[in-house]
């Protein structure tokens, strides 16, 4: 069997007595050692050592009223005993060098005696792992009663083994991430697993999140969302702060961000605090980060590593605190490559890095995000809003077919319902609405095409191979890398793209024909899926 071993402070009240008289006081340190159904084969008694001569009776008492218990004494002094990180550290010194051996020893931390600072420390370093074990408290008898022992309680801080406390995180967390999806019943499995990892995260670090992803999957909102979740915890006091660095263009950059000295360019005719500063203790997104200098790269690495930087103009160092997430739609490790981005700032920031998938990568939630909009809708023009049936069906029908590019993601979804909602006669949305708005969807997608498709051909050839290429056959390659990249095989890309001709064949190939295409322009499956 298991030793028990109880660790300790020596109570220089309640433990203190003097001649006979001691016996008929309740010493706790000596009850816990005269248990009858709990031997205590080792106690670690914790005691500064002016209060040498009390640790001695209570030793010797022990040992009368339990022999076989061993006494140790650990001499800790302690100036203030009522000082919270004075007596923390000294306690964690002693859990750092104690050599716990839990495979044959079960230890109880005894809180029955010293300060409730010392209590409280030794809830904190339990609950952290560093004195494992279980909480002690021991009560006094009853004076109506005649027992010669007070009665032992005996907590276990692990939470994980109370169901109902389980539970109760098991709901709190199901809340926190319904938050971060602000209510939108999403089913994709993908996207729902990706939620609960950032919900993790969200409320238990401070480091910098990056979030990736196509223009308008949602990564500003989702910051916000997380700002605030760790707001309504009351983890975070500060403000949420947000700019495009797109909009930072020369010498302005600088001061936007880190705030000028009165005088310090022409123009700056009065100090501006800047948006580090204004985000101190809160949130700062700064979206499209890969749009700023190397300068100001360098200026936001440091401010994030030392929380200090000099305003423009400044020789004094200002600081300020906050969580950084960053925005990006570009690959930022080829921007390392490519000298446009710093590689210490994106290790920095990389540590907790999530993409965020496109609409069209997750159809099955197309329709309860379709609902959140009309609610949306509804909420903000005080103006109940609904498709009939044939409208619905007939606009999901759309959504969710390849006609769809949802080009700008949520963006394009939020604009078509408020056009549709806006429209709309009395509160009702209908057929022939629905049908005018999927033209003027496929009408904005196609012009948004054709002035695509360069950048679609340049993210897998480079573009002295672009210039090999004849202009009328540009839209054509980059229509075929898009519809491979929407296809989980080179057979079903190439029955998409060979739908007409096909029947018209004998032998259906469509994958080898799709193949040796590609190969035309030195290009192959694994090249064009992302």
């Amino acid at each position: 069997m298991k030793k028990n071993v109880a660790i300790g402070f020596l109570g220089i009240n309640l433990d203190n007595g003097k001649g006979a008289k001691r016996w008929e006081r309740w010493r706790p340190s000596v009850d816990l050692c005269s248990q009858d159904d709990m031997q205590i084969d080792r106690f670690e008694m914790i005691f500064d050592s002016k209060y040498m001569t009390i640790a001695e009776q209570v030793r010797d008492d022990i040992a009368l009223v339990s022999p076989d218990t061993e006494v140790v004494f650990n001499e800790i002094d302690i100036d203030n005993p009522w000082d919270l990180g004075e007596v923390y550290e000294a306690l964690f010194d002693f859990a750092s060098l104690y050599r716990f051996d839990t495979d044959t020893e079960d230890y109880l931390l005894h809180i029955t005696t010293g300060t409730h600072v010392a209590q409280i420390c030794l809830f904190l370093l339990n609950e952290a792992n560093y004195m494992p074990g279980k909480i002690l408290q021991l009560s006094p008898p009853k004076r109506s009663r005649s027992e010669s022992t007070g009665t032992v309680s005996i907590i276990d801080l692990d939470l994980s083994k109370y169901d109902a406390i389980a539970d109760r995180f098991e709901r709190e967390r199901t809340s926190d991430t319904a938050f971060l999806k602000s209510g939108i019943h999403t089913r994709n499995a993908k996207f729902n697993a990706l939620i609960d990892e950032i919900e993790h995260v969200a409320i238990r670090t401070t480091s910098p999140v990056l979030l990736t992803g196509p223009t308008g999957a949602g990564k500003s909102h989702l910051a916000r969302r997380i700002y605030q979740l760790k707001k309504r915890r009351n983890q975070i006091e500060g403000e949420f702060v947000e700019i495009n660095c797109a909009t930072l263009r020369g010498e302005t950059a600088l001061s936007a961000l880190f705030g000028h000295k009165r005088g310090a360019y022409a123009g700056a005719t009065k100090d501006r605090a800047g948006l580090l500063r204004t985000a101190h203790k809160g949130m700062l997104f700064l979206d499209e980060i890969e749009e700023l200098g190397l300068d100001e790269q360098a200026m936001i690495l440091r401010a994030l590593e030392e929380h200090k930087f000099y305003p423009v103009g400044g020789d004094v160092q200002v600081s300020a605190q906050f969580q950084l997430i960053a925005g990006t739609t570009v690959d930022l490790v080829q921007a390392v490559a490519e000298g446009k981005f710093r590689a210490d700032l994106l290790a920095r920031i990389n540590m907790w890095s999530y993409t965020l998938p496109s609409l069209s990568e997750r159809p099955e939630d197309i329709a309860p995000n379709l609902d959140f909009e009309l609610s949306k809708f509804s909420a903000a023009n005080h103006r109940k809003m609904s498709f009939n049936k044939e409208a619905l069906t007939a606009y999901l029908k759309f959504a969710l077919s390849g006609e769809a590019k949802w080009i700008a993601n949520f963006r394009d979804l939020t604009a078509s319902v408020t056009r549709l909602c806006t429209f709309a006669d009395g509160s009702r949305i209908g057929l022939q609405s629905v049908e005018k708005e999927i033209a003027r969807l496929k009408q904005t997608w196609r012009l948004a095409g054709d002035n695509d498709f360069e950048r679609i051909l340049l993210s897998v050839i480079s573009q002295e191979t672009l210039e090999t290429i004849d202009p009328f056959e540009r839209p054509g390659l980059a229509h075929v890398i898009e519809t491979c990249r929407a296809s989980n095989s080179l057979s079903e890309a190439g029955r998409k793209l060979y739908a007409v001709s096909r029947s018209m064949r004998k032998t259906k190939n469509d994958a080898d024909r799709l193949k040796k295409y590609l190969a035309r322009f030195g290009l192959d499956w694994v090249q064009v899926k992302p």
